[in-house]
């Protein structure tokens, strides 16, 4: 069973690990006009946001499961959610450069 901590900090992980790749491949592509780092934006726009929403509902549907961690899964997916405003900013950048 994790504790709360655990869960915080996992989500902070794949928080931190979801906005060091989408920055990597937006100046990536800012700086190098490699159309590898355009695909490769694309494609982690689609999965990063995929996975990052399983994760959101998975954290949701422990926290209902075991109500003495909800507060930190709660905590934890807002964390998560904040990526979306990030990566729709992201991707306006990246089609106003292209």
């Amino acid at each position: 069973m994790m504790k709360d901590k655990d869960i915080i900090n996992t989500g902070k992980v794949i928080f931190r690990f979801s906005l060091l790749l989408g920055s990597i491949c937006l100046f990536g592509y800012m700086f190098t006009r490699n159309d590898d780092f355009e695909n490769a934006g694309f494609i982690l726009l689609v999965l990063g946001s995929a996975v990052n929403l399983i994760v959101v509902f998975g954290l949701l549907v422990y926290g209902f499961c075991n109500t003495a961690r909800m507060e930190a899964c709660v905590y934890t997916a807002i964390t998560l959610l904040t990526l979306i405003p990030i990566a729709i900013l992201y991707a306006v950048i990246g089609f106003c450069i292209l």
